[in-house]
């Protein structure tokens, strides 16, 4: 009866796995919601630490392999304050919304290569106005599971940059 029951139990999941997966292939829009963490880099790590973000992101499917990306997020990083040779310093936390435009290539079923372009809107009194931004990343997508690894910089009175870590979730 175990033998029956786990075959059973064994097939169903075949058979579950194979209708996502076809299903998924069809699917030729999605929309989800994403979490990520940046980590500065450059001068941008010594006025400010880990951010973090939350956002909205969507992707159409164009021709095989290649899919029409966008998002748009808030982020904030945390600013620092310390005392350098006796001397303070305090430097004010750092809002934005990003808006990225882009395109993902799929190279194997799993594993893909993206890159990004966009605007990134500074908010609050101490930073304030649009930037430019790029981001070029690569990223692991499993049914809806999205994984993704980036360098994003961000281009308004000098260069932000920072190393980022993206999970979400597609529908």
């Amino acid at each position: 009866m175990k033998k029956i029951f786990l075959s059973f139990a064994t097939m169903l999941l075949v058979i579950c796995i194979s209708t996502q997966s076809s299903q998924a292939q069809l699917k030729r829009f999605s929309i989800g919601p994403f979490v990520e963490a940046g980590f500065p880099t450059g001068d941008f790590s010594n006025t400010h630490n880990t951010g973090y973000g939350i956002g909205l992101g969507a992707d159409v499917k164009l021709v095989a392999g290649l899919t029409a990306v966008g998002s748009v997020s808030y982020f904030h990083f945390g600013g620092k304050s310390g005392t350098t040779n006796g001397v303070g310093y305090d430097y004010k936390d750092l809002n934005t919304v990003p808006i990225r435009l882009g395109l993902r290539y799929k190279l194997i079923s799993l594993l893909y290569v993206k890159v990004e372009g966009g605007t990134v809107q500074y908010t609050g009194k101490n930073y304030n106005g649009v930037g430019g931004l790029v981001a070029p990343g690569l990223g692991i997508r499993l049914l809806g599971l999205d994984v993704e690894a980036k360098y994003e910089a961000w281009f308004k009175d000098g260069t932000r940059g920072f190393f980022g870590l993206k999970a979400g979730y597609n529908f």
